[in-house]
């Protein structure tokens, strides 16, 4: 539609989720190669304007900041796309006893990096730290819409929707927001 003259992306500006720590936004699995690859190529936006954490960055604490201000100038975020992980996580926000609030520097799960595999050679190539926004950050977006593929993440919706919301099911946070579909 966008070849067509139907939809026009030239004004839209993006916010990724999330992006792995140590790779380059050239490798084939970085988050931004991903978006370029995926979406990016394929329509009229400037891509000065479409924003991934820097998995690369020397200081990921810094990075994290420059990030959350990043978001703050542009007004926060009308639209968050988010998918649920088999596990409850939302970007890479896993279940844990405490869950952020901000951009940060997280470990994946044992089941995140095996779930992540397929898309590497083999499992040791697949990152176990990244970079990803914070609870806080997506519960500000105006409307979230939630993807789930897989019957394997029937019981995480299940938990999302219906379940006590818990740091050990981050998805079940968003029953607290108020337009999510």
């Amino acid at each position: 539609m966008n070849k067509e003259g139907k939809i026009d992306f030239s004004k839209i500006t993006t916010v990724n989720l999330d992006e792995y720590i140590g790779l380059s936004g050239e490798h084939s699995q970085s988050y931004r190669y991903f978006m370029n690859e995926n979406l990016f190529n394929h329509i009229n936006i400037d891509k000065t304007k479409t924003y991934v954490p820097n998995g690369l960055a020397e200081n990921i604490e810094e990075e994290c900041k420059r990030y959350d201000t990043k978001i703050a100038e542009l007004g926060g975020t009308d639209i968050q796309l988010l998918g649920i992980g088999n596990n409850g996580h939302i970007a890479f926000n896993e279940p844990d006893e405490v869950l952020i609030s901000g951009t940060h520097l997280t470990g994946l799960t044992e089941d995140t990096i095996k779930a992540n595999a397929r898309f590497f050679n083999s499992i040791d190539e697949v990152p176990t730290k990244a970079l990803t926004m914070g609870l806080g950050g997506i519960m500000k977006s105006r409307k979230i819409i939630v993807i789930a593929s897989g019957e394997g993440k029937a019981e995480a919706v299940k938990e999302m929707v219906s379940g006590k919301i818990s740091t050990n099911m981050p998805a079940s946070m968003l029953q607290m927001h108020r337009d999510v579909v």
